[in-house]
């Protein structure tokens, strides 16, 4: 990763065909991490009746995999100019897929929260390095466009797939070994990216402030865990002191960064309308997202009966659009405005999540598949042209903590997205009225998750289990539809921001030397 300071970054030219190479050892990263976020939310249901964790559990599972990430991108960006990027990201590879093996073996609700969160860990320092490297490799501004547009295709293409091979394991094999498919492509990442890719580092590095990296982390995770208690349960005492330490922590860090000589951030880049508003659009967006393909995959197997393989094919069509739409995002942003590309994506998809207002049970599939489509049309447009202008506007020597950056703004985005949009959900869902008969300990567990419902469903008597599960999936999809008016709402109005910040933004043409 480069720093932020007027030093060169030491990248070694990369001769034509070892660029695309190089790039496609660098998707294969991105690929480990989008495959591991969308097989999590398939094996959801089957994890929920194995390790029976709380509803506050379950979303904690969910989302505290963003929160470290989140907490510990700008460190492990900075960390990179040291140590080298590839090296960081050859070592991250590996711990990848060392602690997907815990994470696939483990036995409680306890031990699957902390996998999840040493996953996060390693996750942080594959994120930044993709993207930095390939500012650093591609010099001419299209073919950079290019680029990014594969590596957003292979993100959205895991995010396909992980469904999919997750589906196919979990029908024939026991819920972890969704979490065993990333060794094989943490091996090809590993073998193939210690020859192909070229290494980078900053020649003259500033100290690493484990100050600084405390404070991000301390005030990134107070934070998003204040927005989410408070969301859940109401604002109790340990959500204000954690949203109150988090807020001073990250105070504390913006003022450190201000003052040192060699920040782990350059709080300058945000003067950048651009920048800024791209990154605004990241997190907005994904906010409003996320909570929708957290609980789609519960709603198709729970709530309509999908086996596992055939929930994951159903989500093909959003992966399908994002992969068309981001390979063409470049050239149609040049001939255009990236503010209308932008902008259109957004009002696309929040307009697709409109639709999902009027969702039920029985909801046929080509409306869902049509949703699903000019949602990844959308994010296709409006993630890789966002990527672009946020690499474009800053000088190469800052790639590092631009893409570092970026990433932080979806991560956040995403825990934020889990954490609003899971707890209007779950709030809604706790909400259903016990049928008639139904014992007492089986309507709390019921209460819990629609996955415990399923459960206690299955083992009451006579007509008792039937009625469960409808009022159950009923105020399941109910919680749904609200989420999803919530994030049309949100894309809507960041549509309309992006049009305003984007105004005037173009994409680079000219080659550099």
């Amino acid at each position: 990763m480069t720093t932020i300071h007027g030093t060169a970054t030491e990248t070694r030219p990369v001769p034509g065909p070892g660029r695309w190479l190089a790039l496609g050892v660098l998707v294969l990263a991105v690929l480990l991490v989008a495959v591991d976020a969308t097989v999590l939310g398939l094996a959801t249901p089957f994890l929920s009746e194995d390790l029976r964790p709380t509803g506050t559990q379950l979303l904690w599972i969910g989302d505290i995999y963003s929160f470290v990430i989140a907490g510990l991108l700008v460190s492990m960006g900075s960390l990179g100019d040291r140590i080298g990027r590839k090296k960081l990201l050859l070592t991250g590879a590996v711990a990848f897929g060392g602690i997907s093996v815990l994470n696939a073996y483990a036995s409680s609700p306890e031990m699957m929260i902390l996998a999840r969160a040493l996953l996060g860990v390693a996750g942080a320092t594959l994120m930044p390095a993709t993207l930095a490297l390939i500012r650093n490799i591609f010099h001419d501004p299209k073919e950079r466009s290019l680029a990014i547009g594969i590596w957003g295709a292979m993100a959205s293409a895991g995010a396909a797939v992980g469904p999919v091979v997750g589906g196919f394991l979990l029908e024939h094999f026991w819920w972890g070994s969704v979490f065993l498919i990333n060794l094989p492509v943490m091996a090809v990442l590993v073998l193939v990216g210690a020859r192909m890719l070229p290494e980078s580092r900053n020649p003259a590095p500033g100290p690493w402030d484990m100050t600084s990296v405390l404070l991000s982390l301390v005030g990134v995770v107070g934070l998003v865990y204040a927005v989410k208690e408070a969301a859940a349960h109401g604002p109790g005492w340990d959500a204000v002191v954690a949203g109150v330490a988090g807020a001073v922590a990250l105070h504390r860090f913006v003022r450190r960064q201000l003052t040192l000589p060699a920040p782990l951030l350059d709080m300058r880049l945000f003067h950048h309308r651009g920048f800024s508003g791209a990154v605004l659009a990241d997190l907005l967006t994904i906010l409003g997202l996320s909570g929708l393909v957290f609980f789609l995959s519960q709603f198709l197997q729970l709530v309509q009966g999908r086996g596992p393989l055939e929930a994951g094919l159903a989500e093909l069509p959003a992966a399908v659009g994002a992969v068309a739409a981001g390979l063409i995002a470049g050239t149609v942003a040049r001939r255009y405005s990236v503010r209308a590309v932008v902008a259109g994506g957004l009002a696309a998809i929040g307009l697709a999540l409109a639709v999902l207002t009027v969702l039920s049970r029985s909801t046929g599939y080509p409306l869902l598949g049509a949703v699903l489509l000019i949602v990844g049309v959308g994010a296709g447009f409006s993630f890789t042209v966002t990527a672009d202008v946020i690499l474009s506007s800053v000088p190469k020597e800052q790639a590092g903590s631009a893409s570092a950056v970026s990433e932080t703004a979806y991560e956040l985005g995403a825990a934020l997205g889990i954490a609003l949009l899971g707890s209007v959900v779950t709030g809604v869902y706790r909400g259903f009225p016990a049928p008639a008969g139904v014992p007492a300990d089986a309507v709390s567990a019921a209460h819990e998750s629609l996955g415990g419902a399923v459960e206690v469903a299955a083992g009451l008597p006579g007509a008792s289990g039937p009625a469960l599960m409808a009022v159950a999936q009923d105020a399941f999809v109910d919680g749904l539809r609200l989420a999803s008016g919530v994030g049309a709402a949100v894309l809507l109005a960041t549509s309309a921001a992006a049009w305003f910040l984007l105004r005037g933004q173009k994409l680079e043409e000219s080659v550099e030397h």
